[in-house]
């Protein structure tokens, strides 16, 4: 059943893609020259904030939780400001770690750094030491589509984590952070840091994610659109040439689960606005993504569970949720409780509205940057 259904929406998907003139490698669609890409993403902020550095850390031989190794490991960060010191220790560092799919530069896009980065504003850039990694498969590190495709070592959470504090402890040369922030997948991870590193921060703020193994819905789309690459003839086991159709064809259950149905309802009110979202979302999906990669973005999940470890994490913690996210929340009525199992620990929904965005939201720092701005002064 599930198979039909996955192969009945890539059908839909690729009928309206078919008629795109035939440009991009492997699908038949060029994507605008100004693309806001998946999602919405526009063009970075970049240069203008102060102290602005992008870099590249190697690690040698990293030994992967499945026993692979790889003789070099790169991350690929953004650091912005310079770190402040009280001897040799650095006291201003926030660590923000990105979602599924995405890179450091979603903190960069004008709808979180504008209202977050400001003198004045939560993360101000002139306050705090910024440290925006991509994790181990997204942005610029090391990930499938380098070369070694479907022989790229299956990479995990703890993997990112690991290779993050690396970068944090190793090249940066901070060894206790004063907030881990982040979102989605990141958020996820945030919550791993809490607790493979209790004395490592004071504070820790997972947003858009929850403290338990993937289930439900979150599970389900997952599967989806990993089953619609692998089953793909055109995927060739990860060694195709050429994209196969079925990543832009299927890459609508990105946006469809991502997104909430009141913002939708404006964005497709009628058929032929909703095939123009399916062609637009295949195309930019076309334009950025390559399917090992995401094959391995979205498996990478597959054994993250830190809810035995709660009871471990020593920071002060603050987790945000959004109560029209169709990914976490509704299969996951107890999360006031579970989150009393961290000393301290606290629990915030945002409210449904007009100017939110389901799980999206994430991406839009003025519906919850006044609770990063109070929890850290909460913290002082």
């Amino acid at each position: 059943m599930t198979t039909c259904v996955i192969g009945s929406f890539v059908a839909y998907s690729v009928a309206l893609l078919a008629g795109v003139s035939d440009h991009h490698v492997g699908l038949g669609v060029t994507p605008p020259a100004n693309s806001a890409g998946v999602g919405g993403m526009v063009k970075p902020v970049g240069s203008d904030l102060p102290g602005y550095t992008e870099g590249e850390f190697e690690v040698r031989d990293f030994r992967f939780r499945t026993g692979d190794r790889l003789p070099s490991l790169k991350t690929h960060y953004v650091t912005i400001d310079t770190p402040k010191r009280d001897g040799d220790r650095v006291t201003n560092a926030v660590l923000l770690l990105h979602g599924t799919t995405g890179s450091g530069t979603q903190f960069l896009q004008p709808s979180f750094a504008r209202v977050m980065f400001g003198p004045g504003q939560p993360l101000d850039a002139t306050k705090y030491y910024l440290i925006l990694p991509d994790g181990i498969g997204h942005g610029g590190s090391s990930k499938p589509s380098d070369g070694l495709r479907a022989k790229f070592p299956r990479y995990d959470y703890r993997d990112m984590v690991e290779a993050q504090r690396k970068l944090v402890t190793e090249k940066l040369g901070v060894k206790r952070l004063r907030l881990v922030l982040g979102t989605s997948m990141g958020g996820m991870h945030t919550w791993m840091w809490g607790t493979l590193y209790p004395d490592e921060m004071d504070s820790l703020m997972p947003v858009a994610c929850l403290p338990a193994p993937i289930g439900g819905r979150n599970l389900y789309w997952r599967r989806i659109i990993i089953t619609a690459i692998k089953n793909d003839p055109a995927y060739e086991d990860g060694e195709y040439e050429t994209q196969p159709p079925a990543l832009a064809a299927v890459w609508p259950a990105f946006k469809l689960m991502t997104d909430c149905p009141a913002h939708l309802a404006e964005e497709a009110p009628t058929i032929d606005k909703a095939d123009a979202l399916v062609r637009r979302t295949g195309v930019e999906a076309a334009r950025s993504e390559d399917a090992n990669d995401v094959v391995y973005e979205f498996e990478a999940s597959r054994d993250y569970d830190p809810s035995a470890d709660l009871d471990k994490i020593k920071a002060r913690l603050l987790t945000i949720n959004f109560a029209d996210d169709e990914l976490n929340l509704p299969g996951f009525p107890d999360l006031d409780q579970v989150v009393k199992q961290v000393k301290g620990g606290r629990s915030v929904v945002i409210p449904a509205t007009a100017g939110t965005q389901g799980h999206s939201t994430l991406r839009l720092g003025k519906v919850w940057g006044k609770q990063v701005a109070e929890f850290l002064a909460d913290g002082k």
